[in-house]
């Protein structure tokens, strides 16, 4: 396992939920949520955020269907990537396929007493922090970063 901070995101169409890890990536913790729909403005606070956190990447979810495709939104989330790659070079950024981070997020709340209406940016980070438990978890086991790596395209 590789010893550093990370960062993960969750990215929706209103909020990005942003969790991180402790240096030697045994628990992931909620950080907050930026406002999503400004995308010129988010990328400012992710960029900030990184600067903040000095994470050793980025990992940012990718939504597949349940079958594995992707369809339009896993578009949207690597072009995203893709400029928050650019945004923040030389740190990597990594997709992680991210399919029911939010239903277990919601499930994990729920039971916890938080109530869906108020609770929907604490959903946004607790499925980033989700989607981080899974990227520690895969590296841990297998040795390998997670998921697949964003080349940054000039």
């Amino acid at each position: 396992m590789r010893r550093g901070r990370r960062l993960a995101l969750d990215v929706g169409d209103a909020r990005i939920g942003v969790a991180s890890c402790d240096p030697d990536g045994v628990l992931a913790t909620p950080v907050e949520t930026v406002p999503g729909r400004d995308v010129p403005a988010a990328h400012r606070r992710l960029r900030a955020l990184v600067e903040e956190y000095e994470p050793v990447e980025v990992v940012v979810g990718l939504p597949r269907s349940l079958s594995g495709g992707e369809g339009p939104a896993a578009l949207k989330i690597r072009a995203f990537a893709q400029e928050l790659a650019r945004g923040i070079a030389p740190v990597p950024v990594r997709l992680l396929d991210e399919r029911m981070t939010t239903v277990t997020a919601a499930q994990g709340l729920r039971a916890s007493g938080v109530k869906s209406r108020k609770g929907r940016s604490v959903i946004d980070q607790a499925a980033a922090v989700v989607i981080l438990q899974n990227a520690l978890e895969s590296e841990r086991t297998s040795g390998l970063p997670p998921g697949e790596s964003v080349e940054v395209v000039v």
